[in-house]
């Protein structure tokens, strides 16, 4: 099945962050005509039955077609501030706030939550990424 997709799409950009024990994904691609799409794939290493045997991985994927781009990130960004805002504690949210060092090769964000990137109306010390041309 997945020798199907290959055949019909081109890798355009991707971008592996890890995460602990997972590994994010973010992959543009496009089709034979074109259309853009984004895949997220979650890997999370599962050993094997056998001990001295090959690991499996499990794998989760979103397909995120550009028709849906700014409505996902809208929802997201909905989900990160309701958690930001009504959950956490000051001291989650500084800890959320703070410095990231970078690791294999990754390149740090700028726009990451910050008090120069908040949007005019949220919270004060609760910002959103700045997303370029999004509509958030």
């Amino acid at each position: 099945m997945e020798e199907r997709y290959s055949k019909d799409q081109e890798e355009i950009y991707s971008h592996r962050m890890k995460a602990g024990k997972r590994t994010y994904f973010f992959d543009v691609k496009a089709t034979r005509g074109q259309d853009y799409y984004l895949t997220i794939t979650e890997s999370k290493r599962r050993p094997g039955a056998d001990p001295d045997g090959p690991a499996s991985y499990e794998k989760h994927k979103i397909f995120l077609y550009k028709e849906d781009f700014n409505k996902f990130i809208d929802a997201l960004h909905d989900a990160v501030d309701f958690v930001r805002d009504e959950l956490l504690t000051e001291e989650e949210v500084a800890e959320l706030d703070r410095p990231r060092p970078t690791y294999d090769g990754e390149q740090s964000r700028p726009g990451s939550y910050g008090p120069d990137s908040r949007p005019a109306d949220g919270p004060a010390g609760h910002a959103a990424p700045d997303l370029g041309d999004s509509t958030y």
